[in-house]
């Protein structure tokens, strides 16, 4: 099976892996104040809240809480982060953006 086209576009070579039993599907992962991109590779019966820990874990080794960021897939905010990332309508090859919950001011 080949990866989709998406997942390689400005990342990094890491690629995250996150255990599980299923259908593999391989994400996009932003994090929007790094403007830093990494592959995600994920069973689509994981929950949201697992795949965003990992790629939060990969993008501030020194910690980030959870909370205080959202995803989002096609604009629109997960809410309910304990679904699987299938039902939360993640298809293979999607991006989710990572943000803070909320903005913070530039000095």
């Amino acid at each position: 099976m080949t990866t989709p086209f998406v997942t390689e576009l400005r990342s990094t070579d890491d690629v995250i892996v996150v255990e599980g039993q299923g259908t593999v599907l391989h994400l996009r992962v932003q994090a929007a104040e790094l403007w830093d991109a990494m592959r995600v590779d994920a069973p689509a019966g994981v929950s949201f809240a697992t795949v965003k820990q990992a790629a939060l874990s990969a993008f501030f080794p020194a910690g980030a809480a959870q909370a205080d960021y959202v995803g989002k897939v096609r604009g629109f905010e997960i809410l309910h982060e304990n679904q699987s990332i299938e039902s939360c309508g993640i298809r293979d090859g999607s991006t989710i953006l990572l943000a803070r919950r909320r903005r913070r001011p530039v000095k």
